[in-house]
């Protein structure tokens, strides 16, 4: 099948690519003149682990092209997917579907033939049926279904995800529609991935929901480690307690500095205004997105607690190690780093950083935080390092340099990747998330 990818970035390279890998010709598309001419050299846009080998191997085989033309590159195409941005909109935190609908013009505008158009990236309730009015104000004289299809990837392992999906979401209201997209996605039945088809609306609620509902457990285990350091248990242990049960599950409950990324901030905003809109609250997503954007802050106040306090904070030298949301990505969007920064630059502290791929992308938003070569760079000197991000490369430091390099051995460990015992036995001060209470001196609330 042809296919083309409207949107060169995350979502829509890395789906480009992996069509294609599944043997699609594929089109991606952008407005971007530079980005484009970066593709065709092989410079990829974002950080990815294999994109770079992947995009490479398709476009020597003939499979994958670029073009800044969308009439170009959806001439021909079966399937036309919508893969732009839809950023939170700046005052009310609606999700930006004005580049979505742009292009759902210049496609009506633009097509030749018969096509499904597929909105990829991620849109609220309600956005396909304006995509398909759009597409038939153009005056086109073809057959169009339109159709929702989110993306479930998971940055840093979004190749994996894709060609090995849990499950594949279509909402498609006619046959054309789901006939196309079962062609799309056939190579995946040999894989046996769960295809389910829905009407439009529902696939556009189910992106949505599934996100809150991460973000909910992300939340729920954070509120858990704080209360596990004021009664002296362990919230790695209570995580494996109750995620052996299957009726919950394992999966994001690590305790932490709070949700980021690209996805869960806008899109739990996106769903509390949908929500707002059609007059059904949603209250426990509005707590959970409250209670992460202030235990952003609460980190960089355990920092500043884990030196001596504000007043003793002043003046004092921290090595930030780890930038970005999450490992394996360049992505510093609604990054804990961000918040934790701002808070310990607000009490005048000096703040030196390593990330292993996000300091690019990361000096403009952090105009204040000196940047680093390598982790020991950022550490001599330091009165306290801070692992906000859970690197590989941050898992086996060399504990003897980082204590002869650092002023004081201080390490404050908001990924829990180190064990708390060997590292007071090594000597250093040691500061966690959920396992700093100690048993039988519990501190309850007097209220």
């Amino acid at each position: 099948m042809k296919i083309a990818m409207v949107g060169s970035g995350y979502v829509g390279l890395v789906s480009g690519a992996c069509f294609a890998d599944f043997g699609h010709d594929v089109v991606c598309i952008d407005k971007d003149q530079s980005k484009i001419d970066r593709l065709h050299e092989g410079i990829m846009p974002i950080y990815e682990p294999g994109l770079a080998e992947l995009v490479d191997n398709n476009v020597k085989a003939g499979r994958l092209s670029f073009t800044t033309s969308l009439p170009e590159g959806i001439a021909g195409a079966d399937a036309i997917f919508i893969a732009v941005g839809t950023p939170s909109r700046r005052g009310d935190g609606h999700a930006d579907l004005s580049f979505v609908y742009a292009v759902a013009k210049e496609v009506g505008e633009s097509l030749l033939g018969d096509a499904v158009v597929v909105t990829k990236s991620t849109v609220p309730v309600g956005t396909g049926d304006e995509v398909e009015r759009i597409i038939a104000e153009t005056g086109t004289k073809h057959r169009v279904s339109v159709v929702s299809n989110p993306e479930f990837l998971r940055e840093g392992a979004a190749i994996g995800d894709f060609k090995r999906p849990d499950r594949i979401v279509i909402g498609a209201g006619d046959d054309f529609g789901r006939d196309v997209m079962s062609e799309v996605y056939r190579p995946l039945f040999l894989n046996e991935s769960p295809i389910l088809f829905t009407e439009r609306r529902t696939s556009e609620l189910i992106k949505y929901a599934a996100n809150a509902f991460l973000a909910t457990k992300i939340t729920f285990i954070n509120e858990i480690a704080d209360l596990c350091e004021k009664v002296g248990a362990d919230v790695q242990d209570v995580s494996r307690g109750i995620g052996l049960d299957n009726r919950i599950g394992s999966k994001f409950l690590h305790a932490g500095p709070g949700y980021g990324g690209s996805c869960f901030p806008k899109d739990t905003l996106a769903l509390l205004k949908t929500a707002e809109d059609y007059d059904s609250p949603t209250r426990i997503v509005d707590a959970v997105v409250k209670t992460n954007e202030t235990r952003k802050r609460a980190m960089g106040r355990k920092v500043i607690d884990a030196l001596g306090g504000a007043e003793k904070a002043r003046g004092k030298q921290v090595a930030l190690l780890g930038l970005t949301f999450k490992p394996n990505t360049d992505d510093m969007r609604d990054s804990p780093a961000i918040a934790v920064a701002q808070t310990l630059t607000d009490a005048g502290v000096e703040v030196l950083a390593y990330d292993p791929e996000g300091m690019e992308v990361a000096k403009p938003m952090m105009p204040e935080v000196v940047m680093k070569d390598d982790p020991y760079a950022a550490i001599e000197g330091s009165d306290a390092i801070v692992i906000v991000t859970e690197w590989d490369a941050f898992r086996a430091l060399d504990m003897k340099r980082v204590k002869e390099l650092a002023k004081a051995p201080v390490m404050v460990d908001l990924r829990n990747i180190y064990r708390p015992d060997d590292m007071r036995e090594q000597g250093f001060t040691y500061v966690s998330v959920g396992r700093n209470g100690v048993a039988g001196h519990l501190r309850r609330s007097t209220d």
